[in-house]
């Protein structure tokens, strides 16, 4: 994978270096703000591809910045200290493409920034074709096959599939799928989703019983692992 410019968010000053060291290592180019501040500025001049975003800022709180990151073209990767679920919920919804917890494994944080790079690069490119164990999503023709065989989905099932397809091995949140696949007055019926992801499992999964390829976090959303 090609070098990549990675902007480090972080007011403690020994992580910023533990992650600077780690990036570089890595290939990549890091640059490093202590506040949301410096942060936008620097995210203007250097223009990075990745966001590595604490939420504990002095000057503003990391949630804030989360979407005026994305608009700059960043993937973000929030890296905080913060374990509760709310939290990584409010970051995911805001649009954070990962949510990393801290005390954290620095080859466990490598893996997050390349899978955050090859998607940014497949959704540059349009990607429309999505694998995931046996199961093939194509999302250009509306067409899902299993093992070569063509899979029938209702459209709700379609849709939620569809949706984490777009944007595979990340957890989307439970309100985000219900209000694009539902609509925004069905955003609190958890109830609808956990149907469809049930249904789903049964037509997709080699055992319903012991997912692999849709998985839950536990009161945040769901994933698609993406892959052979």
């Amino acid at each position: 994978m090609a070098a990549a410019k990675i902007l480090i968010v972080e007011d403690d000053a020994h992580i910023r270096r533990l992650l600077r060291v780690a990036i570089e290592r890595a290939g990549h180019a890091a640059s490093d703000a202590a506040t949301a501040r410096e942060a936008l500025s620097l995210a203007d001049i250097e223009k990075p591809e990745v966001v590595l975003l604490d939420l504990g800022l002095p000057d503003r709180d990391g949630l804030e910045l989360i979407q005026l990151l994305r608009t700059k073209g960043a993937a973000v990767i929030v890296v905080s200290a913060r374990e509760d679920t709310a939290e990584k919920v409010a970051a995911l919804d805001l649009g954070a493409d990962d949510y990393l917890t801290k005390p954290f494994d620095t080859e466990e944080l490598l893996a997050r920034v390349r899978t955050a790079l090859r998607h940014r690069t497949a959704g540059a490119a349009g990607r429309t074709l999505v694998t995931a164990g046996e199961v093939e999503i194509d999302l250009d023709r509306r067409r899902v096959r299993r093992a070569g065989d063509d899979v029938h989905l209702s459209p709700k099932e379609y849709g939620v599939l569809a949706e984490l397809a777009r944007r595979p091995d990340r957890v989307i949140g439970h309100r985000q799928l219900l209000q694009t696949v539902w609509g925004p007055a069905h955003e609190d019926h958890i109830d609808y989703l956990r149907i469809v992801i049930r249904n789903l499992r049964q037509k997709l999964e080699v055992d319903p019983t012991r997912p692999a390829l849709l998985m839950n976090e536990m009161g945040v959303g769901y994933r698609l692992v993406a892959g052979d």
